[in-house]
């Protein structure tokens, strides 16, 4: 079992700035693949970005440029979100592969 923690959510203007993390713990592999997650109200779950033990990255069209994922070690991520837009208003999830853990999710809201 793989327990999911997300924290760093809040309420942000239009061009700010967030920083989300999550820690997991319990059975975790050493090779794994992490992701953030995001729904919006109405919408389908959607990937963010992914980072995969050995380092690579993918993101989401809709982020690039302004969106960084990064990993502190196996088990930490984080999701530096720059010039935060309302249409990434969501409720953001951390996701830990092979396991398919789920955290409980963090809510992002962008006022224009």
């Amino acid at each position: 079992q793989v327990q999911l923690v997300e924290s760093g959510g809040g309420l942000v203007q239009a061009g700010g700035s967030l920083r989300l993390s999550c820690v997991a713990s319990g059975r975790i592999f050493s090779f794994n693949v992490m992701g953030w997650y995001r729904q919006a109200p109405g919408k389908q779950r959607e990937l963010v970005a992914q980072i995969f033990s050995g380092g690579t990255t993918i993101y989401a069209d809709s982020v690039k440029g302004r969106f960084t994922i990064s990993r502190h070690n196996t088990n930490t991520m984080y999701l530096q979100m720059t010039s935060l837009k309302p249409e990434d208003t969501a409720v953001y999830y951390c996701n830990v592969l092979p396991s398919n853990a789920w955290g409980q999710g963090t809510q992002v809201t962008v006022s224009s």
